[in-house]
């Protein structure tokens, strides 16, 4: 009898343990399958994205991510995924990336941590506030607040009411959201300028004729408007400069341009020249009442630093190269304004031949 007994508790001891040790094989097995789906490729379709919503709980998220493609592993596996590295709750609104080589664990962290799904707009120098805010109207998916706004409105929505909005911006390129709007990249881009000008003022040279950082502002615009050529922006910022120094009128061209405003047609007359505007420097000495178009940092910094020398008057070379000649004196300047014409038509005339 007892040893029967003792056969029989023996039965049952290899029992448990068999069945512990097949439960402990099915726990690895299980826990090794749910560690190479949250390390395996979502397999999403190329360029897909999946925007989560304010209040979307995780099974919302989940439901999406199958509409948008995404059929690697069981709603259980996600959800235990999703608790194991504390994502259930903690979502971020935002649009993400579906990138079909990201894996479960890496788009869980990604959604924890807000890295959504970034675009690109690009503020390009010497755009005056019209190309400016067309840019933004055509700009997706950037969310569309000012659209319908007056320039005035414009400068209200930004906090600076009564501003002028031209030059307000600094030209580069900024990162936005699907969830931002274009209110909020041009708060972005007003700040920047803000710090561009302040640090360029503070780094200003001794002597130059400019009151204050909006005269700079202004005359930063200006140069901007006459040169794409970098290492040309200071020796054009010193012709402006000893000008302004002597009473002379800046006489450049863009100013006047600015001022015919939108029915420019790309031809300056001689009747433009001589028709009085706020902005016309050819019958107005000194700076523009406002900035004409967005400067670059270069443009800021060779406004407060203009290069030295005795030119008082450039001209286009001619050539389509966008570069300048510089005379001081204005028989200098009449020689190199006739070799501009020669090169000018002989550059059409190769340009027109077959």
């Amino acid at each position: 009898m007892a040893s029967a007994l003792k056969r029989g508790y023996r039965f049952i001891v290899i029992v448990f343990f068999l069945l512990l040790a097949l439960a402990v094989a099915a726990g690895l097995w299980l826990w090794q399958g749910h560690r190479g789906f949250a390390d395996s490729p979502i397999g999403a379709p190329p360029e897909a994205a999946v925007e989560v919503a304010r209040g979307d709980a995780f099974p919302t998220v989940l439901r999406k991510l199958r509409e948008h493609g995404v059929t690697l592993g069981s709603d259980l596996q996600w959800r235990l995924l999703a608790r194991e590295t504390n994502t259930a709750s903690q979502l971020k609104v935002g649009e993400y990336a579906l990138e079909p080589t990201l894996t479960p664990r890496e788009l869980l962290q990604r959604m924890r941590e807000g890295r959504t799904l970034q675009y690109r707009i690009t503020l390009v120098e010497g755009w005056n506030i019209r190309q400016l805010r067309a840019a933004l109207r055509n700009a997706t998916p950037l969310q569309q607040k000012t659209a319908q706004m007056s320039d005035a409105e414009l400068m209200a929505a930004l906090g600076h009411a009564g501003q002028h909005p031209e030059g307000r911006f600094l030209p580069e390129t900024y990162v936005y959201s699907r969830s931002e709007s274009d209110l909020d990249v041009l708060k972005r881009a007003y700040a920047a300028m803000e710090k561009a000008l302040a640090a360029a003022w503070d780094a200003r040279a001794q002597g130059i004729p400019l009151q204050s950082a909006e005269e700079a502002l202004i005359l930063a615009s200006i140069i901007e408007k006459e040169t794409g050529i970098a290492e040309e922006r200071p020796a054009i910022a010193g012709v402006f400069a000893r000008r302004l120094k002597i009473g002379m009128p800046l006489q450049t061209d863009p100013t006047v341009i600015y001022g015919i405003g939108s029915s420019y047609d790309g031809n300056i007359r001689r009747r433009d020249l001589t028709t009085d505007t706020p902005y016309n420097t050819y019958t107005r000495k000194g700076l523009t009442p406002t900035p004409i178009a967005m400067p670059g940092a270069d443009a800021l910094r060779a406004a407060v630093n203009p290069a030295d020398g005795q030119a008082l008057y450039f001209v286009a070379v001619g050539d389509g190269s966008g570069r300048h000649l510089f005379s001081a004196t204005l028989a200098e300047h009449n020689a190199a304004v006739a070799r501009y014409l020669v090169t000018r038509r002989e550059t059409l005339r190769k340009a027109a031949a077959p």
